[in-house]
């Protein structure tokens, strides 16, 4: 059982009302709901197919056409082959929220300002059908490393990952989104339900202190949103100070509208007083998902349209990455192309769906709409489609495989359950296929991956990364 501190307990009697805190503290102690989100790409009647063998059991959520409510085998969810394969992603009903009040085309260029772990980037990527141009930041180097797993599991390649810190990012990207979404750290009162350890440390002055974050990260994002854009500002957590508070300072010294928005669960709209202070009638327009009553998370979402210029701001000089992307026409990659497409029988026209850039022996690729100004702000844009061996000839990488999964006809070896319960370990299958060199893997009719042919056995090359989960498979 939960036990709320008197800090908490003491905030929500006081701004919400006894009746609200009995609410919450029953809810927090209530079993949590567990939610996937299917990718648009998916074919979900022939995915629930699939999960039904192992034994969960899903339900559609009204008004998501993507959500599902895990009914029964929520400790097998993380763990399946598909789940490994970025078929489906695990994540909280009102964390898809968001994304969905953004809205991103693929045209639209869009930012991801505090990306990790990259539920609401891989759901953005996904909006835009894997297409254009979206940019995923995030300052904290070991969250950066949980979303860079994230975004390679879900096979995204229209994403480019900066490491910045985000209130200052308006010094590399002035006036230049269409769509930026300000998902941002918060004091999480509306997530205590599965994360336990915001009790001992919450306190109002904390609170306060991520209101001044939240504030700073919100000014960058209308700086670097263009007239006419739209920022989405969403948090976790139930205070006035983080939330209503921070969009009133911001209706009063920027040049920005609430919009009008209607959301998938039920909300309330956002207080228009702090005690006994009035605020901008305007944030009625803000929308507060109480938990109890949606069925999922406490979340704060409000959307803002930039309506007029803010101040230029002076450029952050980078260090030179020359990431050099060039089209599938340029004769060194055309090359490696050709390898590639004459190994696998993949239609040489697919390739101009991309862009390529050749780092050392490994070879890249991101849409080939993506665009930016400034690419030396950026660690890593798109994916590994493959690398170069000592012969001069192209290899496919497995993220590569598994993005270009519908394309590729020939040197596919079928593996068994045992078999790839062996390949998914890295290890090497004691059966030959001929002809030697590398194949590309199925289980079940999905591409998982690549391997190399030899005359002991077929050696697996599926990435390091994603070998660390357990996987169960259904009988």
């Amino acid at each position: 059982m939960v036990q709320l501190s008197d800090n908490i307990t003491t905030y929500l009697a006081s701004r919400f009302g006894e009746d609200y805190l009995r609410n919450y503290e029953e809810y927090i102690n209530s079993e949590t709901s567990m939610y996937v989100r299917f990718p648009l790409r998916e074919n979900p009647s022939g995915l629930i197919d699939r999960l039904t063998k192992y034994g969960i059991e899903l339900a559609q959520v009204p008004n998501f056409p993507f959500a599902y409510k895990v009914l029964e085998g929520r400790e097998k969810v993380g763990k399946t082959v598909e789940y490994v394969l970025g078929k489906y992603y695990i994540q909280s009903l009102s964390s898809m929220i968001p994304p969905l009040v953004l809205n991103p085309a693929e045209d639209d260029v869009t930012l991801d300002l505090c990306a990790a772990p990259g539920s609401k980037t891989t759901e953005l990527s996904d909006l835009m059908n894997n297409k254009g141009t979206l940019y995923a930041n995030e300052s904290n180097l070991d969250r950066l490393k949980t979303l860079v797993y994230n975004l390679d599991r879900m096979n995204l390649v229209n994403l480019g990952v900066i490491r910045h810190r985000g209130e200052k990012l308006s010094k590399v990207f002035d006036a230049y989104f269409d769509k930026v979404l300000v998902d941002a750290p918060c004091s999480a009162l509306g997530i205590i339900q599965k994360k336990n350890e915001v009790t001992g440390w919450w306190k109002l002055s904390q609170a306060e202190k991520l209101a001044e974050l939240q504030l700073r990260l919100l000014i960058s994002a209308i700086k670097m949103t263009k007239v006419g854009g739209e920022i989405v500002y969403s948090t976790c957590t139930l205070t006035l100070e983080e939330n209503e508070l921070v969009v009133n300072t911001i209706l009063k010294k920027y040049p920005v509208e609430l919009v009008e928005i209607e959301l998938p669960v039920k909300s309330q709209p956002g207080f228009t007083n702090y005690g006994e202070e009035p605020l901008n009638p305007e944030l009625r327009k803000t929308h507060r998902i109480v938990p109890w009553e949606s069925g999922s998370e406490g979340f704060f979402i409000c959307k803002l349209r930039k309506i007029d210029e803010t101040e230029k701001m002076d450029k952050t000089p980078f260090k030179k990455k020359n990431f050099n992307f060039v089209t599938a026409d340029n004769k060194k990659v055309k090359k490696y192309l050709l390898n590639l497409s004459g190994k696998f029988n993949i239609d040489v026209a697919i390739f101009k769906n991309y862009k390529y850039w050749i780092k050392q022996n490994d070879i890249y690729f991101v849409s080939s709409d993506w665009a930016t100004k400034n690419e030396d702000a950026f660690l890593r844009i798109g994916t590994r489609l493959g690398n170069i061996d000592k012969k001069d000839e192209a290899h496919i990488n497995t993220l590569g495989a598994q993005i270009l999964r519908g394309e590729i006809y020939d040197n596919i070896v079928e593996l068994d359950t045992e078999e790839i319960k062996i390949y998914l370990q890295g290890g090497t299958i004691r059966n030959v296929h001929e002809p030697l060199g590398q194949k590309v893997i199925k289980y079940e009719g999905m591409i998982v991956g690549t391997a190399i042919a030899f005359k002991d056995g077929l050696k697996s090359q599926f990435p390091r990364f994603l070998r660390t989960q357990e996987v169960v498979f259904h009988e």
